[in-house]
């Protein structure tokens, strides 16, 4: 099973997959689409805040990948134009689209009647022209060689109108950007556009385009309420096979919590049996009311499937305009950070003295959640904010269903309280804790889309990161290495695990030249956190030797004064600008004191649901 996301790449598949089997299922459907704006979401909340509220209410609310295997697969759906590679490799991502209330001369919104379209007369409906093609200019980072970008490709997607000079698509249609450009349906003339934001979880981004010439006649969707099973839907966009727009209609099969694989992250997720195509990326799906009803972005490839596409909802999409609007940037979907372990077994339950059919048992605890401080394994949790927790991992959802838990978390933000209730030595307590986003021993995505590095008399160090694995091959990292980065935890904020990326051959390393992929843990002594400590223990050491330990207590010694003096000579040779990356010029700054004796234990528990081998065990 393979998740694909569904841009399109001149030339290329666009094939997406995270770090375990199943996201290597997904592909994104986009081929990089544009974004709503927040002013016209505000403006939508102002005249159906009714509508959202009432729903969610009711809704109680190619690379390869480690994990179970499987042989289903998901794309992002998306398409590149003369790419070197697709979008996104390692994660696949699903396409939403939003429609926005049409209004008259005035200001006023208008009837729905007005813009709703018949099934056979969708050509003549006025919401298709807020839909609009997107064309992105990607220079990735080269992971391998930091401190240069690869060679740059192109690619298109999907996107819509919100207003107030906002368009929606999906943050895989414009990773790593370096020129963002949108054109109207039946318009010849593309305008620049600007990344406002991007949503890496939720597989969203947000767009503006200043150019007054791009919003004259537009009319922004209106956003309609989560669908129901079998509700009709159009998704529409600029998937591969031409250049105008493409309409596919299906029905809703699914509404459950799915893997996003862009993201490597678990949020609600619609499916549908529409086709979603590469270019579809970012492009909205809507009701037979002429509502956007959310926003495609992967598909779902298998020899025994067909016609799975996912949509994101407009649950999802307003969790991140509402974030955006309150932080003046999208700081992501929290968590709870524990591990928890079914209770379907009665005996299991008559163990831990929970008298009902119903909790989840915590088996581990993330060191840097909040959730850290109250929690214990061996808890219960019963419930959250007063929804009772099912025995399954499931709460209630609408009035016939069940969705799990992880929806309830994924409906608050970074920050907010929560009351949980658990079973604790058979007593019933209630606790507080805080939910903020999870912090990634290994993370998905590298901030600022330029990895750190550092340049010790050739020897290159660098943060492992998921892009690093995919990019170097995972034959190439060794087991040990990649089990880390799999099934290790970070035990405190900022934590990282370094590793020596190669060595550039000079006289000063003679004897270490064929080393590569190597976790380095200490130096003369002092265990590294981060790449940052590493630059502060190399720059304010007074001593003869620099002594690196490695995994595998392997050592590497270099005369302090000579390594400095090879150092620019080195750069001069393979044409290296800088020692050290931007960030590492800075001032390290010591939060965490001394952790020598932190325990270094690697852990034991996968990082991610999709490393989980039966569905016992959960992540929340």
């Amino acid at each position: 099973m393979a998740l694909s996301c569904c841009c399109w790449v001149s030339g290329i598949t666009s094939i997406d997959a995270p770090r375990s089997s199943l996201f290597s299922t997904f592909r994104l459907s986009s081929s990089r689409s544009s974004l709503f704006s927040t002013s016209t979401i505000s403006t939508y909340f102002s005249h159906s805040s009714s509508i959202l509220n009432s729903f969610i209410q009711a809704d109680v609310s190619s690379k390869k990948f480690f994990g179970k295997p499987t042989d289903d697969r998901q794309f992002l759906c998306g398409y590149h134009d003369g790419g070197k590679k697709e979008m996104g490799q390692s994660r696949s991502t699903f396409v939403q689209s939003f429609v926005t209330p049409k209004k008259d001369k005035k200001g006023f919104t208008l009837e729905l009647k007005d813009q709703q379209a018949e099934v056979g007369n969708l050509q003549d409906a006025g919401f298709l022209n807020a839909v609009v093609k997107v064309y992105c200019t990607h220079t990735a980072p080269d992971y391998s060689l930091p401190w240069q970008k690869q060679r740059q490709y192109t690619s298109t997607g999907s996107a819509f109108m919100i207003g107030d000079g906002k368009l929606l698509t999906n943050a895989h249609c414009v990773e790593h950007d370096t020129q963002v450009k949108v054109k109207r349906r039946g318009d010849d003339t593309k305008y620049v556009a600007k990344v406002l934001a991007r949503g890496i979880d939720c597989d969203v981004a947000l767009l503006s385009v200043e150019n007054e010439e791009f919003w004259k006649g537009a009319e922004p969707l209106r956003i309609g309420r989560l669908p129901r099973l079998q509700d009709s839907v159009t998704v529409v966009g600029y998937p591969l096979g031409g250049d105008t727009i493409s309409v596919t209609k299906g029905v809703v099969s699914r509404i459950e919590v799915t893997s996003y694989a862009h993201g490597s992250s678990d949020l609600l997720g619609i499916q549908i049996d529409a086709a979603i195509n590469p270019g579809n990326s970012g492009g909205p799906a809507f009701n037979d009311q002429g509502e956007c009803i959310g926003i495609a972005f992967q598909v779902l490839r298998s020899d025994d499937t067909e016609n799975i596409g996912y949509v994101i909802p407009t649950t999802v999409v307003s969790h991140f305009l509402t974030d955006y609007e309150r932080n003046g940037k999208y700081t992501g979907f929290p968590c709870l950070g524990v591990l928890m372990q079914k209770l379907e077994n009665p005996a299991l339950r008559s163990c831990l003295k929970v008298p009902t059919n119903e909790g989840v048992l915590i088996r581990r605890v993330e060191p840097t959640s909040d959730a850290h401080s109250v929690l214990k394994e061996g808890d219960v949790i019963v419930s959250f904010d007063g929804v009772r927790v099912g025995c399954e991992g499931t709460v209630p959802f609408r009035s016939t269903e069940r969705i799990a838990f992880r929806y309830l978390i994924s409906q608050k933000f970074s920050g907010d309280s929560v009351e949980l209730g658990i079973i604790r030595n058979g007593t019933l307590m209630k606790i507080q804790t805080v939910l903020n986003p999870r912090v990634h021993l290994v993370p998905y995505h590298i901030e600022g889309d330029q990895p750190s590095y550092l340049i010790v008399a050739g020897l290159v160090f660098t943060p492992l990161s998921e892009p690093l694995i995919e990019e170097e091959c995972e034959d190439t990292m060794g087991l040990k290495l990649l089990t880390k980065a799999r099934y290790s935890l970070a035990r405190f904020k900022g934590e990282q695990i370094v590793i020596l990326s190669q060595v550039l051959a000079n006289e000063v390393n003679i004897g270490y030249e064929d080393m590569g992929n190597q976790q380095v843990l200490k130096l003369n002594g002092k265990r590294i956190r981060n790449i940052h400590h590493l630059a502060h223990l190399v720059d304010s050491c007074k001593d003869k030797y620099l002594i690196f330990e490695f995994e595998d207590n392997y050592l590497v010694v270099l005369e302090r004064e000579s390594a400095t003096a090879a150092s620019l000579c080195i750069l001069k040779d393979y044409g290296i600008p800088t020692e050290r990356s931007s960030d590492l010029t800075e001032p390290y700054l010591d939060n965490i004191g001394d952790n020598n004796s932190v325990d270094p234990d690697i852990g034991d528990s996968p990082v991610s649901n999709l490393e989980i081998g039966f569905d016992g065990l959960l992540w929340a």
